[in-house]
């Protein structure tokens, strides 16, 4: 998909249901996998290719509409959903949200943090309001959730999967310092918490997405959108199914050697271009 049209971009759920995946049918057949962000987008995807690959999901996100629709789509394929609306942020709900999982089905064994949140604006427009939402959900939210999983593994004597979907931010990523401080803080955090935990036997992982086209790209301006295939090596947006796919291959018995590690899904835009999400300035142009 290359298209730059606002509401073009995403899945729908029948798609999820039906494309092609590259795992052996029951490859996570009764883990039990907790994806926040799970309403839409690559949430979404990552919940339809555990549902359909034999998983029990505990999905969340702060708005309980949309994770009702995908819970009814997922128990179509015959998985077994817990809905929980969650704000991440919220640390009494985060030990909510692990507490109904152990209740429910007795066992986690993936932790999947997708949820998080950003707007393009200039860096020196940021306000402290502005900065400290993306920050306090993407970096601190993030924290909580795998504080909250290793906790319980750790009680139990049981090792897990963590996954955190963050962003390319080796480049930086114009428009989006707030999301790049945020990411990056997560990625570090990710390979000291692999040390640390490993004697608990938890893998903790990252997937970072280049452009894919879910909804979230409608935040965009039109610019931004129309020049973002252009950032990458192939010239077009991924996929959610590209991320769900990664994230399949992290957690399963094919990434169980894998840890501390950060999986770049981004068509090859760490070594080739820049990702402007804000109108570029003259500066940046080519001269005549």
């Amino acid at each position: 998909m290359d298209s730059a049209t606002p509401g073009s971009f995403g899945r729908a759920d029948e798609e999820l249901a039906t494309l092609p995946i590259a795992f052996r049918e029951g490859y996570l057949r009764d883990q039990v996998a907790v994806v926040s962000g799970a309403g839409s987008g690559i949430g979404k995807a990552i919940a339809f290719w555990f549902a359909r690959l034999g998983a029990k999901l505990v999905i969340c996100g702060r708005n309980a509409e949309k994770l009702e629709k995908t819970a009814a789509s997922l128990e179509k394929l015959g998985a077994e959903v817990l809905v929980r609306a969650t704000t991440i942020r919220d640390v009494d709900q985060v030990g909510a949200l692990f507490d109904a999982a152990w209740d429910r089905f007795k066992r986690v064994d993936i932790l999947v943090n997708n949820a998080g949140g950003q707007f393009p604006q200039a860096a020196m427009d940021f306000t402290p309001k502005g900065w400290n939402a993306v920050v306090d959900t993407n970096l601190t939210g993030s924290w909580y959730m795998m504080q909250a999983a290793a906790k319980r593994w750790r009680d139990a004597q049981h090792g897990g999967s963590i996954v955190n979907v963050v962003t390319v931010v080796w480049r930086g990523m114009p428009g989006l310092a707030h999301t790049c401080a945020a990411r990056g803080g997560v990625i570090y955090l990710s390979k000291t918490l692999a040390i640390e935990w490993a004697p608990l036997g938890i893998r903790v992982n990252c997937i970072a997405p280049g452009i894919i086209a879910t909804e979230g790209m409608d935040v965009y301006p039109d610019e931004a959108r129309r020049d973002m295939p252009n950032s990458n090596l192939m010239k077009r947006f991924g996929q959610p199914e590209d991320i769900a796919n990664a994230a399949c291959y992290l957690v399963g018995d094919a990434g169980n050697f894998i840890t501390g590690e950060v999986v770049v899904v981004d068509g090859g835009n760490q070594i080739w271009g820049d990702q402007w999400t804000i109108p570029r300035p003259d500066w940046f142009r080519p001269k005549p």
